[in-house]
């Protein structure tokens, strides 16, 4: 393809990474001189806290990123150009200062990034410039897996079996977006050629990933996929359990882009079909593919109903009353600082805490206990969790609350509420994630360590534990919390489907 544009840039944002990049290969078809670019965007970062994790993977991402480019062409001149500030006010600007008749950027279907897009488009239109989006951080879009109806999936099951339906390996190529990069990419004028800032420089705290087991950039993406892959066949049965090393731990890379979602579902897709593997190791590929498949359904559900970000998908739900004051207050404090004492969910919550993580089958748990043993509105656990994990994404979070909530599209029965008790003998049965976390419950025997108030005297202080001292108590009773829950969902019982109480 002929270049139609003398120069263009590209702005870099949830895709952070050279190789198999949609943007960055349209650019380079379109473009004979290239420069990149990166927004600090302030809009983003007044609200994150000091300590805010993301903000140092960012920044190391970015560094190799900026070193992979200077690399790829064999030019310290070259790179990449960070900026901080606005991107409505920075990238027009930019791109008139570098002569850009071209702007390219991979899509992004959040609420706020779609307004601040249109504001780009707008004011690039009005200097005589474009900007170019592209599908990347997903395998389809908004309007691409539809009903015979042509109206969006809202029930995942058949989403899940329609895109099966359409996925072809068209879908799951990769884009050759390193091929032309030595020959187009543009040394960056003088004045722009900054290492890029660190979080301290920023005005962050630094260090926040010491000792964390979460590499960084494309490099870090690699490395945990090359560790996962032998695990892939065990996936199934594994992806469960706290105390193993069962999932892939992609999750921060997949949301700043520093790995290929198309990269992930090929290999799934075709390990499903792997002759020389058996049927639970296919089993186990199928598996992470349809996690793989639930962030598309997420997307599309945000793309479709930006109304979630503020309110339930189903509006019915609106009208549940939560507890609300100043004891509902205290136990969200005590949900957020893992003392609850109801020790699995602690765990996870200590682990969040702790790490900027956790474990997919614990943010289940955790979701439905402060929804559904606390009454607290699930919008402040979605709250939470958006301000402490590492690969937290909007739409798969607000997909996951409302989900455990009952309030979603495809979400929990409302009648069907996790008891966090046998929800940890289930899937922490020896207590090891439990002693990880909450060590103080650690010299309990393993059986004890899922409801220590059930120990008898002798077995607490044979372990040094005085309850309400060493560890809460349970700050509410299971059983009784499960009843109000069920009066609270009385009111929107007529309009949902269900009749019948369950306990998991």
């Amino acid at each position: 393809m002929t270049p139609s544009h003398p120069v263009g840039l590209i702005w870099f944002r949830r895709d952070l990474r050279l190789a198999d990049n949609a943007a960055l290969y349209a650019a380079l078809q379109q473009c004979k001189k290239l420069f990149c670019v990166f927004i600090f965007d302030d809009s983003i970062l007044a609200p994150l806290p000091h300590a805010d994790r993301r903000v140092e993977f960012i920044c190391q991402s970015l560094a190799e990123l900026d070193g992979d480019l200077r690399a790829a062409c064999g030019r310290q001149e070259a790179g990449l150009i960070t900026r901080r500030g606005l991107p409505q006010d920075i990238i027009p600007e930019l791109a008139r200062q570098l002569g850009a008749d071209a702007v390219f950027c991979n899509d992004d279907d959040e609420p706020a990034a779609l307004a601040r897009d249109a504001q780009v488009a707008h004011r690039l239109r009005a200097m005589g410039r474009s900007l170019q989006r592209s599908k990347d951080h997903r395998i389809f879009g908004r309007d691409e897996v539809l009903t015979q109806s042509l109206s969006p999936f809202s029930v995942f099951t058949p989403y899940k079996n329609a895109w099966l339906r359409k996925i072809t390996p068209f879908y799951l190529s990769s884009y050759p977006s390193e091929r032309d990069l030595a020959a187009r990419l543009a040394d960056r004028p003088e004045g722009e050629r900054r290492p890029v800032p660190t979080a301290a420089e920023l005005g962050f705290e630094a260090g926040t990933l010491d000792g964390l087991k979460l590499p960084t950039g494309a490099s870090g993406a690699r490395e945990l996929l090359d560790d996962f892959l032998p695990r892939l066949p065990r996936y199934q049965a594994a992806r469960d359990y706290p105390a193993l090393k069962g999932p892939s731990y992609l999750s921060v890379h997949l949301r700043f882009g520093t790995v290929s979602i198309r990269e992930l579902a090929r290999t799934a897709h075709a390990s499903m079909q792997r002759e020389d593997w058996d049927a639970a190791a296919r089993e186990g590929a199928a598996t992470w593919l349809s996690e793989l498949i639930w962030r598309d359904f997420y997307f599309q559900i945000l793309a479709h109903h930006p109304h979630v970000v503020e309110r339930s998908f189903k509006p019915a739900y609106d009208a549940i009353v939560w507890d609300s004051g100043p004891e509902a207050d205290a136990l969200f404090a005590a949900w957020c600082a893992g003392r609850t004492g109801y020790p699995l969910v602690d765990a996870a919550m200590r682990q969040l805490a702790g790490s900027g993580y956790m474990h997919n089958r614990l943010r289940m748990v955790a979701a439905s206990f402060l929804v559904k043993d606390l009454g607290i509105d699930w919008r402040r656990g979605e709250a939470w969790f958006a301000e402490k994990l590492n690969d937290f994404d909007l739409a798969a979070n607000n997909g996951g609350w409302q989900w455990a909530a009952s309030t979603g599209c495809d979400a929990q029965p409302w009648f069907r509420i996790f008891n966090p008790v046998t929800q940890s003998q289930k899937f922490d049965p020896e207590g090891r994630f439990i002693a990880r976390y909450v060590p103080e419950l650690a010299r309990l025997p393993a059986r004890l360590r899922h409801a220590p108030w059930l120990a008898a005297p002798l077995e607490l202080a044979e372990a040094g534990i005085t309850l309400g001292r060493h560890y809460p108590h349970p700050v509410v009773d299971h059983a009784a919390a499960r009843e109000k829950t069920l009066a609270r969902y009385a009111v929107v019982k007529a309009g949902d489907a269900g009749s019948a109480a369950s306990h998991s």
